[in-house]
């Protein structure tokens, strides 16, 4: 961590903060503190090391409001990944583990924060904010809720019932499975969401797949019959069965309309 600070550093700070900005430009800083573009990429490759100011992607960086008390300073996670997504000029709903917590599915909180989106695929670091980027295709981002921070930011969530059909549909990615069985059941009881729009986000969201497992389910809960029938009319005639644990040994009882084998649950 950079504990002093030299005459380039300083005047960049007092320049952001004098201008109220909150990002920067390769190239801002070229005529107001009278650098050349390798000052320029040398001063802020060294602020970035320092912890004092955070890039986003190579020419553009957040910079604090103010000095940082203690000499670091990082944006939060909803700047972070809004800073990140206008700049692509994409969309993202915040997903999977990220949302497990924060619908207290999850007592866990996740170290970084976990995004659909549709521009970005892979890791990335914003200063101390990690993310992990997963594209998909636009008609695949939807059922989602604002949550305002109290710096007045929108951070994207995906809704409580998409999360748990996302549960079930990237479940390999998410771990989800067996954990969605039991949130649904619990939420079907408490009546956070209903049987009819878990049908329809998973009609919308899921896949064949996700149709299936969730069809079983819904059919142990006693749901109402139709709610079931317009589940199943979107199913692909197929023979092959699929695992409604995909990690538990493959034994158990057939249930022939939805093609799962219903295994590992007791």
């Amino acid at each position: 961590m950079k504990r002093r600070l030299g005459p380039q550093e300083s005047a960049l700070l007092a320049y952001v903060q004098l201008r109220k900005l909150a990002m920067l430009h390769s190239g801002d800083l070229v005529g107001p503190l009278r650098l050349t573009p390798i000052q320029e990429w040398r001063l802020l490759g060294r602020l970035t090391r320092a912890g004092l100011i955070a890039r986003v992607r190579p020419g553009l960086y957040l910079v604090p409001p103010q000095l940082p008390l203690g000499g670091a300073w990082s944006p939060n996670e909803t700047l972070a990944i809004n800073t990140l997504m206008a700049d692509r000029g994409g969309r993202y709903q915040i997903c999977g583990p990220s949302a497990f917590s924060r619908y207290g599915y999850d007592e866990q909180v996740p170290a970084r924060i976990y995004a659909y989106n549709n521009r970005i695929s892979g890791e990335r670091r914003i200063g101390a904010v990690a993310l992990t980027l997963i594209k998909v295709a636009d008609k695949r981002l939807g059922a989602t809720e604002g949550v305002q921070t109290p710096e007045g930011l929108v951070a994207v969530y995906s809704s409580r019932v998409r999360t748990l059909v996302d549960a079930v549909y990237d479940w390999s990615l998410f771990a989800g499975l067996p954990r969605a069985y039991d949130w649904i059941h619990s939420d079907l009881a408490a009546k956070r969401v209903q049987a009819g729009e878990l049908v329809q986000t998973t009609l919308r969201y899921g896949n064949q797949g996700t149709i299936r497992r969730i069809g079983v389910l819904l059919e142990q809960e006693r749901v109402d019959g139709r709610l079931l029938r317009i589940l199943a009319k979107a199913l692909k005639p197929s023979t092959a069965l699929i695992p409604w644990i995909p990690s538990a040994p493959k034994r158990g009882t057939v249930n022939r309309r939805w093609g799962v084998l219903v295994n590992g649950r007791d």
